[in-house]
Formats: C-alpha cells, sequence, structure tokens
C-alpha cells in the first residue's frame, strides 16, 4: 500500500497509509473503533471504491474487472460481521463457494461446525456463522488464496474457540492481516500496527 487515502463521501477515513508486507507475513491490526482498520481491508478487496493511492497485491494492480476478480480469488476474506444472507444459503453452500469445498468441510469439522451444514447461515449463531467462514477461508486458501484478509475473526467466540481460531489463522501457508481486538491472536503475529484516525504505526 502506497499513499493509500479512502474516504466515505468528504469524511478521510484512512489517510495516506504506507504499508509493506513481505510474503508469508502474519499482521496484527489493532486501534479503536472507528479508527479505518476495516475500511483499509475492504479497500484491498474492492468493496470500498473510493480510494486513491496504490494497493499491490503481489505486485499486481487491480483497474479492470478481471484484475479484480483475478483479486478476490488471491484474497480469502473473512467478514466481521458474516451475513447470513436475505435468501436461504445453506452452510454448505457457503463452503462450497471457497473453490476447494473438502478442505473447507474438513475445516468446519475441525472448527466444531461440520454437522451443520445443511443449516440455513440465517439459523447459525454467532459464533457458529463466524467459524464457517473462517472455514471458507481455509477452503479459498486450499483453491490458491495467497492472502487472508480477516476483520475481527474471534469476536463472537468463547475463549476455546478464539485460541482455536487463532491456531488456524496463524499456521495457514499465508500472507495474513487480521484485525482483532484480541492480545492473543495479536502475539501470534509477526508485527502488530496499530491505527489511529486513519493513519499506521508499528507498536510491535
Amino acid at each position: 500500500m502506497h499513499g493509500v487515502v479512502c474516504r466515505h463521501g468528504r469524511l478521510e477515513a484512512v489517510s495516506g497509509v504506507d504499508l509493506d508486507v513481505a510474503a508469508g507475513e502474519r499482521i496484527a491490526l489493532t486501534g479503536t473503533n472507528g479508527s479505518g482498520k476495516t475500511t483499509l481491508l475492504r479497500a484491498v478487496l474492492g468493496l470500498h471504491r473510493q480510494v486513491d493511492g496504490e494497493i499491490l497485491v503481489g505486485r499486481r494492480g487491480a483497474r479492470s474487472a478481471a484484475e479484480w476478480a483475478w483479486r478476490r480469488r488471491a484474497c480469502a476474506w473473512i467478514p466481521q460481521r458474516p451475513a447470513a444472507g436475505r435468501f436461504p444459503l445453506l452452510a454448505r453452500e457457503l463452503l462450497a463457494s471457497s473453490g476447494a469445498p473438502d478442505e473447507a468441510a474438513a475445516a468446519a469439522v475441525r472448527l466444531g461446525v461440520g454437522a451443520l451444514g445443511d443449516r440455513p447461515l440465517s439459523s447459525l449463531s454467532g459464533g457458529q456463522l463466524q467459524r464457517m467462514h473462517l472455514a471458507r477461508a481455509v477452503g479459498c486458501v486450499a483453491a490458491g488464496a495467497g492472502v487472508l484478509l480477516a476483520d475481527e475473526p474471534t469476536a463472537a467466540l468463547d475463549f476455546a474457540g478464539q485460541e482455536e481460531a487463532a491456531e488456524v489463522l496463524t499456521t495457514l501457508p499465508v500472507t495474513v492481516l487480521v484485525v482483532t481486538h484480541d492480545r492473543a491472536m495479536a502475539a501470534r503475529c509477526d508485527r502488530t500496527l496499530e491505527m489511529a484516525a486513519g493513519r499506521l504505526r508499528e507498536v510491535r
């Protein structure tokens, strides 16, 4: 990321961020609510479009539809508040959308939600839904994603679930950028960055 600025209308949410992340590095992104962390992750995926500056993944930019399609395959994504959807999407259908359904299903078993495949996402608890999205991310990595972007992936989990999710996230063979308030999660990462008023500083 070089000189990245993100706006919500006239409000500048991210201000001139420069960040280089090496392949395989794990970065924890901390900071108060509203400091720009989620906006920054969404900008990488093209989910936030009011962006200036340059964001490269694997030294590749994304301007055309084909380039954005590649970016979304290259990046696994765990949203902060996973949407259950407005139509009856089943958990196994979410896992299948990873591109590697067998690996995603195996991860769901490991995370304790393997028996919920035929349940609509709307019927799952917050913790179950978060585990399903984590399992889907494992499938995305198996399908070729080299970067994992995760926004508060342990927030809806109990202590044991947080430990398990952190173990999965930090042992995958990918580059990780994770927004978290979980100190144990941050401790497993190579570097911790803090965001405040849209700006980054390294704290560990």
